[in-house]
């Protein structure tokens, strides 16, 4: 039977009755402090590589450095100045916690990397939601230019033929297909309008199915042929053209699109390992900043 000097609450644990529980051995305060030391080192010395990367542009004497060189440069020493920061501020949280343990120390400079990273993230989002509305403005208008810029693309590639469906009324093409059918389906004695409305439709047939059978051809090529008043060959031969040309444009914006999409992941990928990296070589510098402000045990005691 256990004795009651060695129980607590009827646990068992082994731990005397009136044992003081351990004291905290983390300093929130010496955290925090920590933290935002390091945010603080690391934007000074951030503003002053802006300063000094604004100095090296010299428009007029032309003798700016390369954007590349200009992106290495910075990026360097972005990580040189969080790196530092960190370093002081798990030196400044070690020191502050008054430990004189090693592990305790660590921990804390620890504590410091990630609160350091909570900080910037919080900073980095504020800017980033400042700019956000001018972003959008700006990819808005991008997005525009290249929509319009596809559709002139598309235009020239149809040639008279599409613009000719691009002046029907989508709304009118079922009333006009119609009148077409009235006529007996011989182009010849079908309007302008008709012909134009029928030649719309064939045209967005072969759009959305991405082909046109053999009658459906023979027919396009009818209407065009008349409408135009040039010979049946003719006619096939600027339609087979049109859609060598429209092909042509789809397998290069598909292309295209692959392309950037293969590049955005990649680069993607490389900027997750860059922060990843850039993450643990600041673990690595609140660590070592903590090792080095750990106090020493004998001064601790001369000053407990």
């Amino acid at each position: 039977m256990p004795s009651p000097a060695t129980t607590t609450a009827g646990y068992g644990t082994g731990v005397p009755d009136g044992t003081p529980p351990l004291p905290s051995r983390i300093s929130w305060g010496a955290v925090f402090a920590g933290g935002v030391v390091a945010v603080a080192v690391a934007t000074m010395l951030n503003i002053l590589g802006v300063a000094i990367g604004a100095s090296a542009v010299d428009a007029s004497a032309g003798s700016t450095p390369g954007a590349s060189s200009f992106g290495i440069g910075a990026g360097i020493w972005l990580l040189v100045a969080n790196l530092i920061g960190l370093a002081t501020g798990g030196y400044v949280a070690a020191r502050l916690s008054g430990s004189a343990d090693v592990t305790d120390s660590v921990l804390h400079g620890l504590s410091v990397w990630a609160i350091g990273f909570l900080l910037s993230a919080v900073l980095l989002g504020n800017v980033i939601a400042g700019a956000a509305s001018t972003t959008v403005q700006g990819a808005s208008s991008a997005l525009g230019g290249l929509m319009q810029g596809a559709g002139n693309a598309a235009s020239s590639a149809a040639g008279p033929i599409s613009q000719a469906a691009q002046r029907v009324d989508p709304k009118q093409l079922v009333d006009r297909a119609q009148n077409a059918l009235r006529t007996g389906g011989d182009p010849a004695q079908m309007t302008s309008d008709q012909r134009n409305a029928e030649i719309a439709q064939l045209l967005t047939r072969r759009v959305s199915n991405g082909n046109l059978d053999q009658g459906d051809r023979d027919r396009l090529s009818r209407l065009v042929a008349t409408e135009y008043n040039i010979p049946p060959e003719e006619a096939s031969r600027r339609l087979q053209q049109v859609e060598t040309q429209a092909n042509q444009a789809l397998q290069e914006a598909e292309t295209r699109a692959r392309e950037a999409a293969d590049a955005a992941a990649t680069a993607g990928a490389v900027a997750a390992y860059w922060i990843f990296a850039a993450m643990l070589l600041g673990a690595v510098a609140a660590v070592l900043g903590a090792r080095v402000g750990t106090r020493n045990a004998a001064a601790v005691r001369r000053y407990a």
